[in-house]
Formats: C-alpha cells, structure tokens, sequence
C-alpha cells in the first residue's frame, strides 16, 4: 500500500511529493533528490498507526 506526502528541501526549502509505503513500517529512512534543486535529502518518515497520518522530517546529506 502507498501514499503520497509532502517534505520541505533540507537545502533550498522548497515542497516535494514522495510516494510512502506504508507496508514498509512506522518509521523509515531514506535518501531521496529534491525535485527542484536535485540535492539528496535524507528523509525521516513517521506514520501513525492508527490514523495513518504521515510526518517526514528532513535533513541534508553529509
């Protein structure tokens, strides 16, 4: 099962859409570019059990 959310770029701050699976657990890390910039972000993915609401934080590589 996948879902859609939204991140802010670690680097020029600009919005994102990443697909989540959401088969893959509560709590994920992943690498993913930036659509605008092209700079890798490290994601930081959170889904309530309950409702699956998604949170992602994000912080730059390196």
């Amino acid at each position: 099962m996948q879902n859609t959310a939204d991140f802010y770029c670690a680097y020029c701050g600009e919005p994102s859409t990443t697909f989540i699976d959401l088969s893959a657990g509560t709590s994920q890390t992943y690498i993913e570019d930036c659509q605008v910039c092209c700079r890798p972000n490290i994601l930081y993915v959170r889904i309530d059990e309950e409702t699956l609401e998604i949170e992602i934080n994000t912080e730059s590589e390196g």
